[in-house]
């Protein structure tokens, strides 16, 4: 009997693993499909000769992440690359915002956008050099952050804290029109909120897109040196070198409750695996409380509040092989690992807007992946391993564009939706599609095949929307690990602090499970080993 189980062998609940294991618990990982990662995967499957990211590529926050760093998985074979330039945003009459690995010089590209415009920007990374490294650790920890709380609390009062948290709330069309004269800074903040469901008219958009703007500038976008895979083997090879058991193909359809405390789970092949100490589990919310636990063990109150959640936007993807380098009009755009494709901040808007209307829109903002920019690995000399995805309606009412999109993901509707992001690249790299070698199409529906936290496309376990943050998230007064149910901790990215691939919604987890059995204190002593 392992000490604690954890269900999903996703990046958070291999983080939750292995800083059990390094606490000397014997820990079991049981994970629906046939190869861990969950988000974090990659695989040849678009090409033999192409290295393709399945789901998630970028990583700002695991390289601003401390939970990550305290693993030392560069220990385990982990190396991170960068392309030259961090991000970029091209407009259709060839000027280009730029977001560069070295602070001067975005600036002085944003200058070239309006004058002053790059010392506005020198000045958000200044404020950022003095609060951001608390401001992470304070986002990383459990909810209240009382120690990094306090100290970021201090470093506010010396730089016009309350100014900066009135910045943040704003959405982040109206901060970048505060911020930046020229089009320039706004676009990089408004194209870095949308990697969450945050319109530009969203409150709190102006917050998200200003921290990942920054993570980009102190961080850049690194990527995992062959592929996104190469994060979670990592993860795997450090959870087994200290006894953790991983099992692939494994899934658990109900979590075993005896006197209001979690003692185990069952699997669909009808095992019953205990728990001496705790459950952990990297799902979503929802499958959690209403699938695995049920509302025989749970509070009514909750049981009403899960009526409410939100999921974030749905999402559809594209992977290309391409032939050769993407032929940007803007020619800035050539040199950066990620590019935003959009006709400007209006463009984001209405896009937002079709999306918030349940229409599937017309000209859709395309986050665009350039991997073999980022990785020389990816793909042979000279050809890019490339991707994009954009955010779709959870619920489709109409198509804003001409093929009468539905949501059925049929081959014809999954064609037709890809065709339209492509058309999309193609206004702004003519003959694009003329370097396309092969494609490969992820369609809401095949990506939560694929992963089941996914739901719909769901790439965040929940909106990021400040209604369901810290402790809203993922229900009202549930901003912390520990469920109606002892011993039972919910250790994904629908746990506070939310998505993306950092480990913070596992550790905390996983820390709050030691911290029942006392040994929150071992923990610490086996990380400093």
């Amino acid at each position: 009997m392992p000490d604690a189980v954890v269900i999903g062998a996703g990046p958070n609940g291999l983080v939750a693993a292995n800083l059990l294991a390094d606490a000397a618990w014997s820990v079991e990982v049981l994970e629906a499909q046939e190869v861990p990662g969950g988000a974090v995967r990659s695989d040849r499957g678009v090409h033999p000769d192409y290295v393709s990211d399945l789901f998630s590529a970028f990583y700002p926050l695991a390289a601003a992440s401390p939970v990550l760093a305290r693993l030392d998985l560069a220990a385990e074979g982990l190396r991170w690359s960068h392309a030259p330039r961090v991000l970029a945003h091209p407009l259709l009459d060839g000027r280009c915002a730029v977001l560069e690995r070295r602070v001067r010089d975005t600036a002085s590209g944003l200058a070239s956008f309006a004058p002053g415009d790059g010392d506005a920007w020198q000045d958000m990374y200044t404020v950022w050099s003095r609060v951001g490294p608390d401001l992470v650790q304070a986002l990383f920890t459990p909810f209240p952050p009382v120690r990094a709380g306090l100290r970021l609390a201090a470093k506010l009062r010396t730089t016009g804290g309350i100014r900066l948290a009135r910045s943040l709330t704003l959405p982040v069309r109206r901060l970048g029109e505060e911020e930046f004269a020229g089009a320039g800074g706004r676009l990089l903040l408004a194209g870095n909120a949308l990697h969450a469901d945050l319109a530009p008219e969203a409150a709190g958009s102006g917050g998200f897109g200003w921290l990942m703007s920054m993570l980009g500038q102190s961080h850049g976008f690194p990527v995992p040196v062959g592929g996104s895979g190469a994060l979670t083997a990592a993860l795997v090879r450090r959870l087994r070198r200290r006894g953790g058991v991983l099992r692939c193909g494994e899934r658990v359809t109900s979590v075993v409750v005896r006197g209001d405390r979690a003692v185990g789970v069952r699997t669909a092949g009808g095992e019953t695996v205990s728990a001496r100490r705790a459950v952990l589990a990297d799902t979503s919310a929802t499958a959690l409380y209403r699938d695995l636990v049920g509302q025989d063990h749970l509070p009514s109150r909750l049981l009403r509040d899960l009526e409410r959640f939100q999921w974030d936007f749905s999402t559809f993807k594209v992977d290309w092989a391409l032939t050769g380098p993407v032929p940007w009009t803007a020619q800035q755009a050539a040199g950066a690992g990620t590019v935003h494709v959009a006709d400007g901040i209006d463009g984001l808007t209405r896009f937002a807007s079709q999306i918030a209307m349940g229409h599937v829109p017309d000209a859709p903002f395309a986050l665009f992946g350039q991997m073999t920019t980022a990785d020389g690995s990816r793909s042979p000399a000279g050809t890019e391993s490339a991707w994009a995805y954009t955010h779709l309606p959870q619920h489709i009412a109409s198509d804003a564009g001409p093929d009468h999109i539905t949501g059925r993901w049929d081959t014809r509707e999954q064609e037709a939706m890809a065709d339209r992001i492509e058309a999309q690249v193609e206004r702004f790299a003519p003959g694009f599609r003329t370097l396309i070698r092969a494609r490969r199409i992820l369609a809401p529906t095949t990506l939560q095949a694929m992963d089941e936290n996914l739901h719909n496309g769901a790439i965040n376990n929940g909106t990021t929307a400040l209604h369901q943050q810290a402790i809203f998230r993922p229900t009202p007064g549930t901003g912390r690990p520990e469920t109606p149910v002892k011993g039972l901790y919910l250790a994904s990215a629908a746990a506070h602090p939310g998505g993306g691939v950092h480990g913070a919604p596992g550790a905390n987890a996983a820390r709050a499970a030691l911290r029942a059995q006392g040994l929150h204190t071992l923990l610490h002593r086996a990380q400093r080993i």
